[in-house]
């Protein structure tokens, strides 16, 4: 599989539910899917549990589910500090992986979707502008 999109979700869930990789999977299997669509899930407190496996094609975006990997965030719109602290870690390991993959928002490839309900471009665009700030060395936040 080329991978050549790194797409960020949220589960739209109640930004204050504590849900799970196993709930979402679950929730999946009811639509008759294969499982958890997703490669990824961070949970609320930045607990990062694995989806489906990244040789395995996603079911996250019609259309671009041979080419891609999704990360899902757990919630709606207010996502968590510890969360965008892990969506780092896993988009920055996955970049190392797939150098040439672009990352973006599910709403970036589906003009009908709002998900992830925050703009992911500008989002990596602050990480860098973060990280250039900061003395040599220092650790960027999210």
């Amino acid at each position: 599989m080329k991978i050549t999109r790194l797409v960020v979700h949220c589960s739209d869930t109640p930004n204050d539910r504590n849900v799970t990789a196993a709930d979402i999977h679950r929730w999946h299997i009811q639509r008759k899917w294969a499982g958890i669509g997703y490669h990824k899930v961070i949970r609320r407190d930045g607990t990062v549990e694995n989806g489906r496996p990244e040789y395995w094609e996603g079911a996250h975006v019609k259309g671009h589910n041979s080419n891609s990997l999704g990360v899902c965030l757990i919630g709606r719109d207010e996502f968590t500090a510890d969360q965008f602290d892990s969506l780092d870690r896993v988009l920055t390991r996955w970049k190392d992986k797939y150098p040439l993959a672009e990352i973006c928002g599910h709403r970036d490839l589906d003009p009908h979707k709002t998900c992830p309900n925050f703009d992911v471009g500008e989002w990596c665009r602050s990480l860098i502008t973060t990280f250039y700030s900061k003395p040599y060395g220092a650790k960027a936040k999210g």
